[in-house]
This record gives C-alpha cells, sequence and structure tokens, in this order.
C-alpha cells in the first residue's frame, strides 16, 4: 500500500554536430557515472550523469570520438566493458572496435559476418554474446576468445539463411538477456517459415539450450531477465508474459489499452521490484512503470513524450528508483523516485493504479490491496496526489501525466460506506495551460499549491521549477452525501520562479495559505500568499530529505518540521534525532488534530513511540538513548517497555488510525498489512477519553484490548471516580460491561505497578477513606449509582449481588437478604410487577456461589436463621447431602432461640481462622454465661438445665464435627465448658 512519487528530475543537453544527428546506441560508465552515446554520424559522446547534490553538470557533454567508418557503415551497438576501461563497438558491416575511453586509442579486435545487431556483456563482465545479422550467436571473452558459436534458429534444410543475411542490411536488434548470476541467458528466436517466436534458454559454459518455450504468434522480440533470476519478461500482443527458466509461461498481465499501441523496450531496475516499458501509441510516446505486490501488478508512474521524441530509457545500475531517459535529439532526463505510503495523514488509503485511485478508509476497515472499498477513475494516469481532510470536508486533487488536473469532493468520512464497490468517473479541471505537478498539497478547502517544472524552449536552457497557487470553484452544487467529480474550474492566482530543485512540499497548519517548501540541500523556505518566498533558517535540515512532514503542538502556536533523509537519519527542524529511521508517522489523540505521539521504526525492526513533550524538550536521549535494541534482562525489564519487535524485517510504516482506535498499520516485505496497538498509545487513548469524561469509550477500549478495568479508577485516583460513578453507570448503561468491571476491582494502584513505564502519572492518592478501602468505597458508589439510575431488572440484580459479592469482605449477608426477599416472594406466589424485576432465587443464589466461595456463602445463609436458604445453598454448591442434610435436620429440631443460638456459635467457628480473637472472645462471654445460670433461683434451674444439656450435647458434637476447622486450643476451650454444663446441671 505505497505509491511511487516523483522526487525530483533534472535534464542534461547534448550538444550534437547537426540537425539531422540523432542517436542511436548508449553504453554506461558504473564507476564513473557517466553515458557514452553513439550518433548516426557516428560520433561518440560522453555525459556525467546529473544527480541532486550535482546540478552544475548539467548540459556538460563533450565529444571524445569521431569512429572513421567506411561509407554506409554505421555504429550498431556499443557496451562499456569495465575490466578493459574501454568501449566495444560493434558496427552494422561486422566490425568489432575496441576504444579506450582515457587515451583515445582505437583498435579493431575482431569481424563477423552479417554485421552487430546487438553486444550483450555477462553480469560479472567475464563474456560477451554478440548477436549477428545472419542469426549466429558468438559467446567470447573479454579477451577475444571464442568459446562457441551457435545458430539462434533451427533452418530447414536447403534454405540458406546465411546468403539471405548477407546481402540485408544489419539493424540494431534486441540483445540477449543474462540472469543475475550470469549462468543463463536467453534470447527470442522466430520459428522457420512462420510468424510464431519463442523464447530460448542458453546455458553459459557450453552454449547448449536449456529450454524452449511455446512459439507464440503474437511474441515481440523483447526479453528481459529479472536480475533476481525467478522470471523472464516477454510481450505478447498486449499482455505482459513472464517465463520460467525451464520456458514454462507463469503469469501475465494487461500492459497496454486498445491495439494502436505496442511495447518497444522493457527493463528491470536493480532491484527487481520495478518493472519499465517504452510504450508507443498513434499521438505519444510514454514510459510506464509497474509494481508488484499481493499478486497484483500496479500501474505506478507514468511519463509521456511526444512521438517524434524516440525516447528510450534504463534504469541505474546501483540506485533502484532512478531512471535514466534519452530522446533521439539528445535531452537526457534523470528521475528520482521514492516510495511513499498510500495512507494519507487522516487514514485513508489512497492506492494509484494507473488511471484509477483505489480508495479504502481505514479507519472503517483494514482492507489490502488490490482490494478497496470504492474507485476513482480518471481521463488519464495519475501522477501526483493531494487529499484534503478537515470540518468533514474531504477533496482530493490529482495531477495527472497529461498536464491536466482533476478535483474530486468526497462526503464525510463516516458515509464512505454507502459508496462500496463504486467506480465514480472524475473529470477534468477546466483550466489554463498547466504542467504535470512535481509536488501538490491544498492550503485551503479551495486553495492548491503546487510545484511544476516547465520545460525550456531551447535545449541549451535546463527546465525551470515554479510555484503555483491555484484557486478552485465549483459551478455545481454540492449535494451532501454525494461525490462532486465535475464542474470544478482552476485559476492561476500566483506564479514564482525558483532557482533550485524542489524535492519537498507540505502545507503549514498553524498559518493559514502558507506551506514549507524544502531545497536540494535540506533548506527550508516557507510560501505564503502574496509574499516572496523567505528561509527559514531555524527549520533547516542538514541533508536533503525527501519524506517530509509537520505536525502542530498542542495547545501553542509552534509546529515540528520533520524530515528522513536516504541515509535514515530522522531530523526534527534543525536536530537529528534518529540516526537508523526507516519510516515514521505522526499520531494524534486530540480532537484539534494536533500532535501528541512520534511512531517511529529502526532499521533494526524496532517500533518506538515517542511523546510529543519529550521531544520538545530534548528528553528523547535520557529516555530512548540511540533508539537501537537493548538485551532485555530482569535489571531493565522497563527498558523492554519502550519498544515493540516488529516480525517481520524490513517492515514500514504505512500510516495511523488516530483517535481512539490508537491503531500503527505497517507493510510487510510480502505485501500483507498488519495493525499494531501499542500499549502507551492504548492507555493514552484511554486516559484521554477518561480525562473528557468519556466513560463508555474508555469502558469499550479496555475490554477491546484486554486493559485491566482498574485504570478507569486509577488514573486520578478512587476518590475522584467514587464521585463520578453515577455518570459512569449512566454512560455505560451496559450491565455486563459493568459487571466485568466490578468484577476487576482490586485493592492495587496499577498506574504505579503495572502500567507503570508506559504512561506517566503524577496522581498519588491511595489508601483508604472514611475507613473505607478502595474496592469498597467504589462498588459502594456503583451499587448506589445502578439503584438511582438503572431501570429495576434481573439484570440490575445480578449487577447489584456481584457488587456486593466482591466487597472486601464480601457483603454475603446483604446479598443473601435479597435473594431470601425474592424467595418469599416465589412462596407467596407472587407475579406482580415487582416478581418481574427480579431474577429467580436459584438464578440469584447460583450468580452469588459462582462469585464467593460456597463455604462463606453456607455460612451467611446459617446466620441469617434461614435453614431451609441454607439447605439450598448446600444443593446448589455440590455438598454432600448426607453431611449437611443431619446437620440441618438437627438445628431444625431446636427451638427458635437455641437454633439461633447454635448458628451463631456455629458461623463463629466458621470464622476461627479469620479471627481468633473473637472466638477467645465469645467463649469467655459463655463462661459468666454460665457463672449467672447457676446462680439462679431453682425454678429456673430445672428450666435452664434442660437447655443447656441439649446444648451441651450439641457443642460437643459441632466441636468434634469442625475438629479440622477449629484451632486445637480453641477446641479445648469448648470441650472444657461442655464438662462444665454436663457437671453441673447433670449430675
Amino acid at each position: 500500500m505505497k505509491n511511487l512519487k516523483l522526487s525530483w528530475e533534472l535534464s542534461s543537453y547534448l550538444q550534437l554536430q547537426s540537425p539531422n544527428e540523432v542517436i542511436r546506441c548508449t553504453a554506461f560508465d558504473i564507476e564513473q557515472n557517466r553515458f557514452f552515446f553513439a550518433s548516426s554520424d557516428n560520433v561518440i559522446c560522453t555525459l556525467p550523469i546529473s544527480s541532486s547534490q550535482n546540478e552544475e553538470s548539467r548540459g556538460s557533454s563533450s565529444v571524445i570520438e569521431t569512429v572513421g567508418l567506411d561509407a554506409g557503415d554505421f555504429i550498431t551497438s556499443m557496451e562499456y566493458v569495465m575490466e578493459k576501461e574501454s568501449l566495444i563497438i560493434g558496427t552494422s558491416s561486422g566490425d568489432l572496435l575496441l576504444y579506450n575511453v582515457d587515451d583515445g586509442a582505437m583498435e579493431v579486435v575482431g569481424r563477423v559476418e552479417g554485421g552487430v545487431k546487438s553486444i550483450s556483456p555477462s553480469p560479472d563482465g567475464d563474456l560477451l554474446c554478440i548477436i549477428t545479422g545472419i542469426g549466429q550467436m558468438l559467446v567470447m571473452t573479454h579477451d577475444w576468445d571464442l568459446l562457441y558459436e551457435t545458430p539462434l534458429e533451427e533452418h530447414i534444410e536447403d534454405t540458406d539463411t546465411r546468403d539471405q543475411g548477407l546481402h540485408s542490411e544489419c539493424t540494431p536488434g534486441s540483445p540477449a538477456t543474462w540472469r543475475g548470476d550470469g549462468k543463463f541467458f536467453a534470447t527470442i528466436t522466430s520459428t522457420p517459415n512462420s510468424s510464431h517466436k519463442k523464447l530460448k534458454v542458453w546455458e553459459r559454459d557450453t552454449g547448449n539450450t536449456h529450454s524452449v518455450s511455446e512459439s507464440k504468434a503474437s511474441m515481440g522480440e523483447i526479453a528481459e531477465w529479472m536480475p533476481s533470476g525467478a522470471k523472464i519478461a516477454t510481450v505478447c500482443d498486449n499482455k505482459i508474459v513472464f517465463f520460467e527458466k525451464n520456458g514454462l509461461e507463469r503469469s501475465s498481465f494487461t500492459a497496454i489499452d486498445g491495439i494502436d499501441a505496442t511495447i518497444v523496450n522493457l527493463k528491470w531496475n536493480c532491484n527487481s521490484d520495478l518493472l519499465a516499458a517504452v510504450v508507443r501509441t498513434k499521438t505519444y510516446d510514454s514510459i510506464k512503470i509497474w509494481f508488484f505486490s499481493n499478486n497484483y501488478w500496479y500501474l505506478k508512474q507514468e511519463i509521456r513524450y511526444s512521438k517524434h521524441d524516440g525516447v528510450r530509457f534504463m534504469w541505474d545500475p546501483v540506485k533502484p528508483l532512478s531512471l535514466i531517459s534519452w530522446t533521439l535529439e539528445g535531452v537526457i532526463k534523470v528521475y528520482n523516485f521514492i516510495w511513499i505510503s498510500a495512507v494519507t495523514d487522516n487514514s485513508v488509503a489512497l492506492v494509484v493504479d494507473g488511471s484509477k485511485i483505489l480508495v479504502t478508509p481505514l479507519s472503517l476497515s483494514l482492507i489490502p490491496p488490490p482490494m478497496y472499498l470504492f474507485q476513482l477513475r480518471f481521463p488519464c494516469s495519475v501522477r501526483e496526489t493531494a487529499f484534503w481532510s478537515k470540518n468533514s470536508k474531504n477533496s482530493l486533487a490529482v495531477s495527472l501525466t497529461d498536464g491536466s488536473l482533476s478535483v474530486v469532493e468526497l462526503p464525510e468520512l463516516d458515509t464512505w460506506q454507502d459508496l462500496e464497490g463504486e467506480v465514480i468517473h472524475v473529470e477534468l479541471c477546466i483550466t489554463e495551460d498547466l504542467s504535470s505537478f512535481v509536488h501538490l498539497t491544498w492550503l485551503d478547502s479551495r486553495v492548491l499549491l503546487g510545484v511544476i517544472l516547465e520545460p525550456s524552449h531551447t535545449n541549451s536552457e535546463s527546465p525551470k521549477y515554479y510555484i503555483q497557487e491555484l484557486e478552485l470553484v465549483c459551478s455545481e452544487d454540492h449535494i451532501p452525501g454525494s461525490v462532486t467529480g465535475s464542474g470544478f474550474d482552476a485559476n492561476v492566482v500566483n506564479k514564482l520562479p525558483v532557482e533550485s530543485t524542489v524535492i519537498g512540499l507540505v502545507s503549514n497548519p498553524v498559518k493559514k495559505r502558507s506551506a514549507f517548501l524544502q531545497f536540494n540541500g535540506g533548506n527550508i523556505f516557507e510560501y505564503e500568499t502574496n509574499f516572496p518566498l523567505h528561509e527559514r533558517s531555524n527549520l533547516r535540515f542538514s541533508s536533503s530529505c525527501p519524506w517530509m512532514s509537520v505536525g502542530p503542538i498542542e495547545d501553542s502556536d509552534l509546529f515540528l518540521l520533520f524530515g528522513l533523509d536516504n541515509n535514515g537519519k530522522l531530523h526534527v527542524n534543525q536536530t537529528i534525532l534518529c540516526n537508523n529511521c526507516s519510516s515514521f508517522s505522526l499520531y494524534s489523540n486530540n480532537a484539534n488534530q494536533t500532535i501528541t505521539h512520534l511512531i517511529l521504526a529502526t532499521k533494526q525492526d524496532l517500533l518506538f513511540v515517542v511523546e510529543i513533550r519529550d521531544i520538545v524538550l530534548g528528553q528523547t536521549e535520557v529516555k530512548y538513548g540511540n533508539f537501537l535494541p537493548v538485551v532485555i534482562t530482569r535489571k531493565n525489564a522497563e527498558e523492554g517497555k519502550k519498544f515493540i519487535q516488529i516480525w517481520e524485517k524490513g517492515s514500514k510504516i504505512l500510516g495511523v488510525v488516530h483517535g481512539d482506535e490508537s491503531t500503527v498499520i505497517i507493510q510487510t516485505t510480502r505485501g500483507n498489512l498488519e495493525s499494531i496497538y501499542p500499549r502507551k498509545l492504548v492507555l493514552e487513548s484511554i486516559v484521554n477519553a477518561l480525562v473528557q469524561g468519556r466513560f463508555r469509550d474508555s469502558l469499550l477500549m479496555v475490554r477491546r484490548h484486554r486493559i485491566d478495568f482498574n485504570i478507569i479508577v486509577d488514573h486520578r485516583g478512587w476518590q475522584e471516580f467514587v464521585k463520578s460513578a453515577t455518570e459512569f453507570v449512566k454512560q455505560v448503561d451496559n450491565l455486563s460491561y459493568i459487571t466485568e468491571f466490578v468484577c476487576s476491582l482490586k485493592n492495587e494502584n496499577i498506574m504505579e505497578t503495572l502500567y507503570k513505564g508506559y504512561i506517566s502519572y503524577t496522581n498519588e492518592e491511595n489508601g483508604t477513606l472514611g475507613g473505607h478501602s478502595k474496592v469498597n468505597s467504589v462498588l459502594l458508589a456503583v451499587r448506589k449509582a445502578l439503584e438511582e439510575q438503572i431501570v429495576e431488572s434481573p439484570a440490575r440484580e445480578l449487577c447489584i449481588l456481584t457488587t456486593l459479592a466482591r466487597s472486601d469482605p464480601p457483603y454475603l449477608e446483604e446479598a443473601l437478604e435479597r435473594v431470601k426477599a425474592t424467595r418469599e416472594m416465589e412462596l407467596l406466589d407472587c407475579d406482580g410487577p415487582e416478581r418481574k424485576r427480579v431474577p429467580s432465587s436459584e438464578e440469584s443464589l447460583k450468580h452469588l456461589l459462582w462469585l464467593s466461595e460456597s463455604e462463606a456463602v453456607f455460612e451467611a445463609a446459617l446466620g441469617l436463621y434461614d435453614l431451609n436458604l441454607a439447605a439450598i445453598v448446600a444443593l446448589n454448591s455440590q455438598q454432600d447431602p448426607k453431611e449437611f442434610l443431619p446437620f440441618l435436620q438437627e438445628l431444625e429440631i431446636l427451638p427458635v432461640h437455641i437454633m439461633r443460638y447454635g448458628c451463631n456459635l456455629i458461623y463463629i467457628f466458621f470464622e476461627t481462622n479469620r479471627n481468633t480473637y473473637n472466638i477467645s472472645y465469645f467463649l469467655n462471654t459463655q463462661n459468666q454465661l454460665y457463672l449467672f445460670m447457676s446462680n439462679s433461683e431453682s425454678k429456673t434451674k430445672t428450666k435452664v438445665r434442660l437447655a443447656f444439656t441439649v446444648w451441651a450435647d450439641w457443642a460437643f458434637k459441632i466441636a468434634m464435627f469442625w475438629h479440622g476447622c477449629v484451632d486445637p486450643k480453641l477446641l479445648g476451650h469448648v470441650l472444657f465448658f461442655w464438662e462444665k454444663v454436663k457437671c453441673h446441671f447433670c449430675p
């Protein structure tokens, strides 16, 4: 999901000797970066190739030799032999000449019959493959030792092709194409007595045929082997067809539309990821560049020329994104491209594919190309785009290869789903004569600023860069929710010449109708409407940065200008932030689009999230070091929170989804898209939503990213959350979410523990307030809010039970009281509205048992003196009926007061392990009760004797029953007390 952008373009001119002289052949010297040209007058010229850092070489061509040939003889092929630092020249008569560039010595090294059609050196320079005019192929060393000679075609008997070739004029032909390692080479050969052609693959050492493809009637004469060796590109009709080394057809794609177009040249770049071709039509010639990704070929760039130019080209042998073209008249141009992300600042993907733009809003759906949400179609191929999105207005300006301009106005982003699958045709703007924009940006919703390169009128002058400001007027009324792709007029309101090469253009976000231009070398100039350009020395980069972006700083009129150069240095204003950056993007979690974070990926495949305030305060070196990988150990575990290890090498950042989405989108080298949700961005978005009082949004983010729910309480302290608990419940308005939140609360400040290294935290409130802990206070506030804000329903009742059960300690008695009240209504067979507002007692009890320990719930049920409820608890908690039924039956036959007293004692025995002091105090109280009863009157003693006898027997059974639960010392107190009762009342 990236586009190929033209960064800069430089032109040079050959000083040809006569008006009718044209260029026939070329050769390139990699070591000294210079071109050699052979003209139709057999003149050899040299030209150093211009670069952005060496513009003074424009037009500095020189004639080094006029080759003296016989009348009617001319140069048909020329190559530079690095080992000999000389040019090998082939002529139509068959002469092979060796010309030493440094001393000017010319030497005839051989002669071949039928003339020389092409010379093709091997990648290592050890061999030369020469194809003659009579269809012979000669392979020799650079010392002119012939290894083998073989015919290209299979000749039919009684046919003398040699005589036919000797009597016909030799013209330049397509050379053999070598595989990157030089072990094989391929040629296109004709089938005898047929117009069919086929691809042949030859072995380097023996000259034997390795494989032959099927014959095709429409196959062209061009074959180009991918430098990586994976496939061979050929031309068949209007398609480019790929073959494997074994001669089998692998794949193809449609390269040209219409029957009047032909492909005459085909070249891979040195990285094997771009394929370019010269396409000739009836009206113009063009260089088209394709890129392969996700099993699809995209037309990424098209450069048009006039028909009489006869344009040819080659890729720079060592620079994969540098293309060199030349015309018959000697106009040489160097195009330097860069890859830019197709994702705009507001997370909209605009993938260029010829005359189409594939549009996908990544904030709505993450769809990898070639799939898309909808498609925009233009009259011709797209060259440069600019997208504007502000205040619900979305506009796209497109500069086309023929110099025209198109503008389309889109509806609000939230309504784009209605455009799914549509193909929208966009018309041209009515404009004055314009050239194609090299750079283009918006200054306002109706104002465009672009950089153009106007060609010179004579070859002695170089093209000049101009800045043009355009105002747009739409003659059609824009209907809300619809797409407007016609009726736009563009008027040039300002045009300024510039003296240097412009390599970057971005609008100024803090000033209206203002923009920053970057010139070669990193100089920054500011453009303002109706004002001349003025230099901003405080923003100057130390080197040229093809990738440039600017972002405003929150709560100020300041901004940061970012630039990334080809060496991986990330510049911020006048400083270098990172020395090993591979890609970067700016992220904002604010509604005003001010940047809050810088997202950068390093060449070591590490992803860093840097706060803008750290950059402003100059704290990046202290916090992030040099953005280098660190070995994580237990001692420096906090260092691991500063970066994310990207799992696939070579991945690049495409863009981000701002706001609550907190998404970083990367693209791997295989072409697939991946979404990363850095913990730092997620936590910042959650806290930002909480500060703004958006509790529901923050809760949804917590659930989606599996963040600890306690951050909702701890980010400002639980004392502050208690005050806003009512608003929290009101906004969330989902009892399932609230229940999930309640179950996750704990008496720990996670901002100081779990998330300490991710975001800054200044609130230090903790502990208790009025004797209440964090969990109890928050649950109490939430429980009150539920009763006030939420309509009575079974779900609300279960949520309230959850708040009681999750308290510390749990309020099980109060929870069981609510269950008991429900059960009483069920026993009364009440079918009123009150009964429908609460769940069944069994459902409530199961919910309570799921949240708490069954033993604790059973204790609490006994504490309510409801033996039936205790039995239901025991049944639903899967207790053994043989154990609890006899026990409850013994309690049931006792008098009410004795039963309650026994329940109290059992409850205290249950609490023994939790509070030893309470049971000791209770037993001491029983001793005082014994003394009081023993001094009572005899009439009373008769009744009391019976009660204490029964109680003593029961207490002994209970003591023995809970022998495993009670401390031995406490058990001794119980037995001692039981003995005193028996001795006194039962002598």
